[in-house]
């Protein structure tokens, strides 16, 4: 990763892929099953400026299966998204499907959320499935501790995910010279846990930046923690983290969450949030965030932001919005997590452009307290 410039420990980048060129600090659009839920096509993403798209590997190997994607060209073709294309390995799901899984040294065991039967993803499998894909960077295999968790815990799950790390580097290194596959230069990230224990997450990351990977993640975080907490571990790692290599928090967040992370040296971000609040009602803008349920919407005709150009707001008003989640429309979903996506990659780009013109302090000063509000 070349870094052009920095401002204080936010930094200001370029990183390269076998898919084009990532301008950082970016946010990467979530597209779970493959498609962004609000029936947002990968033709629309590049409408709405959007650089990295992120699919997940547990779900796309349930459904529809990676051999099958793999038979069909991989995630690229089968998507129709031809930028960078990120895959989370499955680690996030050890998580949130606590109730259905079982972990060993060998990998961890699944019932299927879809249909309960049983199945098993380890390191190994986790890299051959996100190689049967073919994105553009792959995410190694680890387990997401929740917060809190015991102290001893946390240090064993650290070192099965060192361990496991390294067991990904060998086979993606071996997939990725077989002569058959789809995308022989997959980059690989590794992740950073360790839970809220500052000393588990330093000495975590100093052994994973050992192995030299192409990226490296801060995992584990905005799991249910205390937001302060998560810009304390934050701050504690990111010193360790190598300097020429993308820096990526993981599953964050809100606008200002990200304010504060790009502050503090962090360059990619995915999260589910703009999409799902979308879904509900719940936009964002340069003023704050809004309901669009408010009955005080009814008989305005003002788009949803009046800072924003996005096509949603080029054509549509409130009170039409609004019409349409009362009714009950489809598009009314569509359209507002257009609006939320375009917002959100607008603000890394606004985000860019402070730090290429020596002005990023004081951008963070002002909207770190206006995005937050609710108007």
């Amino acid at each position: 990763m070349n870094i052009l410039l920095t401002s204080g420990a936010a930094r200001r980048g370029v990183f390269e892929t076998p898919h084009g060129t990532v301008q950082t600090p970016a946010f990467m659009n979530v597209a779970t099953s493959g498609a962004i839920k609000g029936a947002v096509s990968a033709h629309d993403l590049k409408e709405l400026k959007c650089q990295v798209q992120l699919c997940n590997t547990y779900h796309l190997h349930v459904r529809p299966g990676d051999k099958l994607i793999r038979d069909l060209g991989g995630v690229h073709a089968f998507t129709g998204w031809d930028g960078p294309l990120l895959t989370d390995s499955g680690g996030f799901q050890v998580f949130s499907l606590a109730g259905l899984r079982k972990i060993k040294e060998e990998g961890v065991t699944f019932a299927s959320h879809v249909d309960g039967r049983r199945l098993f993803i380890g390191p190994e499998e986790s890299m051959q499935i996100q190689s049967n894909l073919g994105s553009t960077i792959a995410m190694a295999f680890d387990e997401c501790v929740e917060n809190p968790a015991p102290y001893e815990y946390s240090k064993a799950s650290c070192a099965r995910t060192t361990r496991w790390l390294v067991r990904c580097t060998e086979e993606m290194q071996r997939l990725n010279a077989l002569p058959d596959t789809i995308n022989p230069h997959q980059l690989l990230f590794g992740i950073n846990q360790g839970c809220t224990y500052e000393d588990l997450r330093v000495q975590h990351m100093k052994e994973i930046a050992k192995l030299d990977l192409d990226g490296y993640a801060i995992g584990g975080l905005a799991v249910g923690e205390p937001t302060a907490e998560m810009y304390r571990i934050i701050d504690a790692v990111i010193p360790f983290m190598p300097q020429d290599k993308p820096r990526y928090l993981m599953g964050v967040g809100t606008p200002v969450n990200i304010l504060e992370a790009v502050h503090r040296g962090v360059d990619l971000f995915d999260c589910v949030m703009p999409s799902r609040n979308a879904r509900h009602a719940h936009v964002f803008t340069w003023s704050g965030h809004r309901n669009m349920l408010n009955q005080k919407y009814e008989r305005d005709l003002a788009p949803l932001d009046e800072e924003c150009d996005c096509p949603v707001c080029r054509q549509y008003s409130r009170a039409y919005i609004r019409h349409l989640f009362k009714s009950g429309e489809m598009l009314a979903m569509r359209l507002c997590v257009m609006h939320n996506l375009y917002f959100y990659n607008t603000l890394m780009e606004r985000i860019r452009k402070s730090l290429e013109e020596g002005s990023f302090e004081a951008f963070y000063q002002k909207y770190r307290e206006i995005l937050d509000k609710r108007v």
